[in-house]
């Protein structure tokens, strides 16, 4: 079975851009609406992104919105718990495949690090 990891040096999901995600107000509540819009960047990236180090500058502290666990998909997406992984993993796939393209180095390093083929290269303590 796939598990859903952070992959290091990604940052696909950091792409806030509005018309990326046309159904916000589907699954953010209104106050949690509004702090997304507030961290959309001029050129669609959060503001917490550091696109040299291509991490997030507060990972340990990021809104819930950003937190990628089983709880929080079933409250905003109704995701049930148990298709978490694959819905989480085709979350990332998306994003990577719509950012960088899924010939890119990073589209093939995550489906790598997803199934258990590559060295690990999951995201830690925002690293």
């Amino acid at each position: 079975m796939a598990n859903w990891v952070c992959m290091k040096g990604c940052g696909a999901c950091c792409y806030l851009d509005p018309t990326e995600r046309p159904d916000l107000d589907q699954y953010l509540e209104p106050e949690q609406l509004e702090l997304y819009i507030s961290l959309i960047g001029p050129d669609g990236w959060c503001k917490n992104y550091d696109a040299k180090q291509r991490n997030c500058k507060i990972y340990d502290d990021r809104p819930i919105f950003c937190r990628v666990e089983p709880t929080n998909f079933e409250t905003m997406y109704h995701i049930d718990p148990e298709h978490f992984q694959e819905f989480a993993i085709d979350c990332c796939l998306e994003h990577i495949g719509d950012l960088y393209g899924e010939e890119s180095a990073e589209y093939e390093r995550y489906e790598a690090l997803t199934t258990g083929e590559a060295e690990d290269d999951r995201r830690t303590n925002g690293d």
